[in-house]
């Protein structure tokens, strides 16, 4: 099961990983500290990696291109954040891979 697409929640300290295969199935699931990220992607084979635009995302974004990933880099509002009632900052991740396929209007 090849993983196609990496959704990455940022926060300070920990940042939560969703990754799905081709037929849309989570394969990875994984919280991991800041200083355990690119330890972690470095394992993994070159896939499209989404992070939410923010203040450091443009860090991560080139560290993660120097490992062969292709980042895209997605505008706050693109990220729908979880609707449902429990939902905190795993779901979050969850919800970053799924704008990522498609185009903006925009280009």
């Amino acid at each position: 099961m090849a993983i196609i697409r990496v959704g990455i929640d940022t926060s300070k300290h920990v940042f939560q990983l969703h990754g799905v295969d081709e037929g849309e199935r989570p394969v990875l699931r994984r919280q991991v500290r800041r200083g355990e990220l690119l330890t972690v992607f470095a394992t993994l084979a070159p896939t499209r990696v989404g992070l939410e635009a923010c203040g450091a995302s443009h860090h991560w974004a080139r560290a993660l291109a120097r490992l062969g990933h292709a980042v895209v880099l997605l505008p706050p509002q693109y990220v729908k954040p979880p609707a449902f009632a429990g939902a905190g900052f795993t779901s979050s991740a969850a919800s970053t891979p799924r704008p990522m396929p498609k185009r903006s209007a925009r280009r």
